[in-house]
């Protein structure tokens, strides 16, 4: 190099200097991190971090690749627009993601299936949820039943067999528990946004809301966090007065129709890992129908907390099916449609024909 390029040589060395001890310093300040409460820790943690043994097995007892099954609905999900068929039952895909978002994933249990099929597909999955609808009658009302005594059944052998009825799906198991086909009373709560108030806090140990943090419980009792959209539903004292619902079913929740009419809206039972609901734990985050559904943050996190409990209690199955009988049955097989762009209803459904 010649004698009067010597100053940009060494500029430029010195940048290389500067450089080198700027990653250095960054890497040693990456590998000295410490989470609360491991100061002094620093040997062991790098250690530990180096030799790959810091993150814990997996619990043997849990199933780490749960499938739920839903039970699909009669008609298309959209009033005739996307199938007039008579054969047609759908899964609004909101449900779907609700499952996939907890770490799970789905086969649709189509109701007007031959009943041998529904109960093969009811040996691949890890729980069940039943949705929202309007039918209480008829071959689907009958399968609602069978599945549901099929989900009691698999308890009662030893298997955790957890089952949510959502909305319609609540009204139905009243229905079958009680024995009493019009066990629901009308209410006003059609497209409404309400609060839960809690029956008994002692009583969400174990329950669904158990894993809430404190202050989101507090404002599920204050705010309008979830969405009710229902006709019938059944009172508190109707509940308890039913031998058979107030032995099977605990109150959780209650919420306040458009005429001060005080509903169930969340109950679990006591010897099974049933959970019901009479609003939506889904539409706050996938569905868009509706300007009066909640999509706060706040809102958000109940959706997200109630579906991790789901399917928390789907991995304690002790059913392990078989991949490829799983694989052929999923609902990846299927493609939903998109519903939403009259600005109502379902933004998409999965039609079975």
């Amino acid at each position: 190099m010649a004698f009067h390029d010597r100053p940009a040589m060494w500029r430029f060395l010195w940048i290389l200097i500067a450089l080198s001890t700027s990653t250095a310093a960054a890497s040693a300040a990456t590998q000295s991190i410490l989470l609360p409460g491991e100061e002094g820790t620093e040997e062991g943690f790098l250690v530990e971090s180096l030799s790959g043994q810091s993150c814990p097995s997996p619990d043997p007892l849990l199933y780490y690749q749960p499938v739920v099954g839903i039970v699909t609905h009669p008609g298309d999900g959209a009033s005739g627009r996307l199938s007039n068929s008579t054969r047609a039952s759908n899964i609004p895909a909101s449900y779907v993601k609700f499952v996939e978002s907890a770490g799970a994933r789905v086969i649709p249990l189509i109701y007007n299936e031959p009943w041998d099929i529904l109960s093969q597909k009811l040996e691949l999955v890890n729980g069940v949820l039943f949705t929202g609808g309007w039918a209480k009658m008829g071959l689907y009302f009958d399968t609602i039943k069978k599945v549901f005594e099929e989900t009691l059944s698999k308890n009662d052998a030893g298997d955790h067999f957890p089952l949510f009825g959502i909305c319609l799906g609540f009204e139905l198991i009243s229905m079958i528990v009680s024995e009493d086909n019009y066990i629901c009373e009308p209410f006003s709560a059609r497209n409404q946004a309400s609060s839960l108030q809690f029956a008994n806090m002692s009583d969400i140990r174990g329950s669904v809301f158990e894993r809430f943090p404190p202050e989101l419980l507090r404002k599920l009792s204050t705010e309008c966090l979830v969405m009710q959209n229902h006709r019938m539903g059944i009172s508190p004292r109707r509940l308890q007065e039913n031998g058979a619902l107030s032995s099977f079913f605990k109150i959780l929740s209650t919420s306040t129709d458009e005429n001060n009419e005080v509903y169930v809206s969340t109950a679990q039972a006591y010897r099974y890992p049933v959970t019901c609901f009479q609003w939506h734990p889904e539409k706050n985050v996938f569905e868009w129908g509706s300007s009066l559904i909640p999509h706060t943050e706040d809102a958000v996190r109940v959706t997200q907390m109630v579906a991790n409990y789901f399917i928390s209690e789907a991995r304690r199955s002790l059913r392990r099916p078989p991949a490829k009988k799983v694989r052929d049955n999923l609902i990846y097989n299927f493609v939903p449609t998109y519903g939403g762009k009259a600005g109502k209803g379902y933004d998409q459904v999965y039609v079975f024909e």
